[in-house]
């Protein structure tokens, strides 16, 4: 067994988290599954010799999925802010998700088909909400407010008025 990272983000999923961690390694760079571990005994949600934890990295940080079962559920208090360069990298990650039974929300979140919240952010749309001429982020702030993915040509055209 190798040491575990100091600090790592647990996830609690209903005897899915091996299927979550490989559609998330498959997804996103820097992502991969390590190690799979199965119960030694029957547990509240489960038997013997099934998959109790996962560990495995979303874009460099180390989380941990356990099968814990239905008692606790994912919500937007956590998500995922995930940048991105452009809008071929928004639409991929965003089509991805939302895609593979996850569902749309409002100003660039989504959630996967395990309910865990997504923020698909392009870089662009955080440059425009810091623009310094208030008015301009204002617009792009507005504009953002209306759309579920986000549209980078209309982020930055509301921001030049």
């Amino acid at each position: 067994m190798t040491t575990p990272a100091k600090n790592t983000i647990c996830l609690w999923y209903d005897g899915d988290a091996e299927d979550a961690a490989r559609f998330y390694a498959k997804t996103f760079p820097d992502s991969s599954v390590g190690a799979v571990h199965r119960a030694p005994g029957d547990f509240p949600s489960g038997t013997e010799g099934d998959v109790l934890t996962v560990e495995f990295t979303v874009m460099g940080i180390p989380c941990l999925g356990l099968n814990g079962g239905p008692a606790f559920k994912h919500s937007e208090a956590f998500s995922f802010q995930v940048a991105t360069a452009d809008q071929a990298e928004t639409d991929r990650y965003w089509n991805a998700i939302v895609g593979n039974g996850g569902q749309e929300s409002a100003c660039g979140w989504c959630k996967d088909k395990w309910g865990l919240s997504w923020q698909i952010t392009p870089i662009a749309l955080t440059k425009a909400f810091t623009d310094p001429d208030r008015a301009a982020a204002k617009r792009a702030f507005d504009a953002m407010m209306q759309m579920k993915k986000i549209d980078i040509a209309e982020i930055e055209a509301a921001q030049r008025g």
